[in-house]
C-alpha cells in the first residue's frame, strides 16, 4: 500500500519542545499537605471481581484481551483482586481497584489525593496561563496535529493522571515486589524507571484500557544494584517486554491498514480519515495512525529536550512530582471501609435495580450483559431481549454505579429504570 500524505503540522519532537517549555521551570513541583493538616478520612466501598469460569481473569478482562491485547496471553495477565468506590476529597465519586495482595486500597485513595494536590497547584499557577499565552499559533498547530489533547492545561492534567495510573496499576503485583510500604512502593517504581518503561513500551491506550478493568500485563522481578537513595530495584521481566513490543507494533500495523484502506479505497482525506476511525468509532490511535511508515513511536514526555540549557524529560519532571506528593500526604490520609450498618441510607428501592440496555440485540448481548455484571459480583435475576429490561441485585447507590460501569464497559448503553430517553 503507498504511503500516506503527511499532516501538516505533524512534529512529535516539536511538540515534546514545546511541552517542555510548558513545564520548565519548576512548574510540576510536588504538592505539599496544609501546615497543621489533620489526617483526612475517606471511606470506600469494595465488591470482589468474580472470574470467568476456568479462568482467573473476569468476562470483561478476557474480552478485552482476545480483542485487543494479541500475541499476550491470560497467563501473563495480573487482575486486581477488588473493585472500590469512594468520593475523593474534592466531592468526586471515584471507582477503582486494589489487590490482589499488599497495600489493599490506599494506593488508589492516595493516587488520585496527590493527583488532586497537583491539578490544584496547576489551575494556580500563573506561569503556566503566560507560557500557555506564549505558545506561538505555529506552535499551537504543532499540538493539534500531534496530540491528542491541544490546550496546555488539559494536557498537563492529563498526563499527571496517566502517571498516577500507573503506579496504581502497579499495585496489583505486590506479591512480585519487595517494598513492605506504600511509600517504598512508589520510590522503588520511579528509582527502577518503571514509569518509563510504561510509557516506552506500552501501546497507545493499553493503560486506559487495561486499567478501567482492573488488569496489568506484566510481571516484575528485583534486578541488582540500588537505586540513589538505596531503593531495591525492579525491572519487567524479558517475555513482558517482548510481548509489550509485540502488542504495540501489532497496533501500530493495524492502525496504518485501517486509515490507509480509508484514503485509498475510501477516498477519504486523512483528516477525515482520522475523524472517522479515531474520533468516531476509536478503531486507532490518532498518534499511530499518522506515524510516518518506519518511524519508531517515541513517547512525548519521554523525549529529552533542552529548555534553556536544561536537559530533561516532561515524564521524569511529572514523575518526581506524583511520587513526592504521594509520599508527603501519607500521614494526612486516612481510609476505612464503610461500616455495614452506614449502608442503609444508600440503599436502593426494588424498582431502582432494575435498569434497561437497548442494545441488547441478540443472545451474545444478553450473555455478555450477564457475565459482565456476574464478573463484579452481582447477582442477576433478569435479562430479557425483548424488553431491553435488566434487573440485578446491588444494594446500594455505589454499587448500582458499578453494576452500570460494567455494562458500559463491555460495550452497551445503560438506562437506569425510569429515566426519561429525549428523542
Amino acid at each position: 500500500m503507498s504511503e500516506l500524505p503527511v499532516v501538516e503540522g505533524y512534529d512529535r519532537a516539536r511538540a515534546a519542545e514545546i511541552i517542555a517549555r510548558l513545564v520548565h521551570p519548576d512548574l510540576l513541583a510536588p504538592g505539599l499537605p496544609e501546615p497543621g493538616a489533620e489526617p483526612h478520612v475517606i471511606t470506600y466501598r469494595s465488591v470482589p471481581l468474580v472470574p470467568a469460569r476456568r479462568s482467573h481473569l473476569t468476562p470483561a478482562q478476557r474480552k478485552y484481551l482476545t480483542k485487543c491485547m494479541n500475541p499476550c496471553r491470560p497467563d501473563q495477565v495480573t487482575s486486581a483482586s477488588h473493585r472500590l468506590s469512594w468520593v475523593d476529597s474534592e466531592g468526586t465519586p471515584n471507582v477503582g481497584y486494589f489487590g490482589p495482595e499488599g497495600f489493599g486500597p490506599v494506593v488508589p485513595i492516595l493516587a488520585r489525593e496527590a493527583l488532586i494536590s497537583l491539578w490544584r497547584a496547576l489551575d494556580q499557577d500563573e506561569r503556566l496561563v503566560r507560557r500557555s499565552q506564549l505558545l506561538s499559533q505555529d506552535d499551537r498547530q504543532v499540538l493539534a496535529a500531534t496530540t491528542t489533547d491541544v490546550e496546555p492545561r488539559q494536557l498537563l492534567r492529563v498526563g499527571l493522571e496517566a502517571t498516577a495510573r500507573a503506579l496504581v496499576q502497579h499495585s496489583y503485583l505486590a506479591s512480585q515486589l519487595p517494598y513492605p510500604t506504600v511509600a517504598e512502593f512508589a520510590q522503588g517504581l520511579r528509582a527502577s524507571g518503571i514509569f518509563t518503561s510504561v510509557a516506552t513500551t506500552w501501546y497507545w491506550e493499553l493503560q486506559a484500557s487495561s486499567y478501567r478493568r482492573g488488569m496489568i500485563p506484566v510481571r516484575l522481578e528485583t534486578r541488582p544494584g540500588r537505586g540513589p537513595d538505596g531503593e531495591v530495584l525492579v525491572r519487567y521481566s524479558g517475555e513482558s517486554l517482548e510481548t509489550l513490543r509485540a502488542m504495540k507494533f501489532r497496533t501500530i500495523a493495524s492502525a496504518h491498514e485501517v486509515i490507509g484502506r480509508a484514503v485509498h479505497e475510501e477516498h477519504l482525506g486523512l483528516a477525515e480519515a482520522v475523524q472517522k476511525y479515531h474520533h468516531d468509532l476509536d478503531d486507532v490511535a490518532k498518534q499511530y495512525a499518522l506515524l510516518p511508515e518506519g518511524e519508531a513511536p517515541r513517547c512525548l514526555a519521554a523525549m529529552p529536550v533542552t529548555v534553556d540549557g536544561t536537559r530533561f524529560t516532561v515524564l521524569a519532571t511529572a514523575v518526581d512530582a506524583l511520587v513526592e506528593t504521594f509520599v508527603r500526604l501519607q500521614p494526612t490520609v486516612k481510609v476505612k471501609e464503610a461500616d455495614a450498618a452506614t449502608d442503609g441510607a444508600d440503599s436502593v428501592s426494588e424498582d431502582e435495580r432494575i435498569f434497561h440496555v437497548p442494545d441488547m440485540n441478540c443472545k451474545h448481548c444478553t450473555d455478555t450483559v450477564r457475565a459482565s455484571l456476574e464478573g463484579q459480583g452481582f447477582a442477576v435475576s433478569e435479562v430479557d431481549l425483548e424488553t431491553k429490561r435488566v434487573r440485578a441485585d446491588f444494594r446500594t447507590k455505589d454499587a448500582r454505579e458499578l453494576a452500570y460501569d460494567a455494562v458500559r464497559d463491555a460495550g452497551y448503553t445503560v438506562i437506569p429504570f425510569g429515566a426519561a430517553v429525549s428523542e
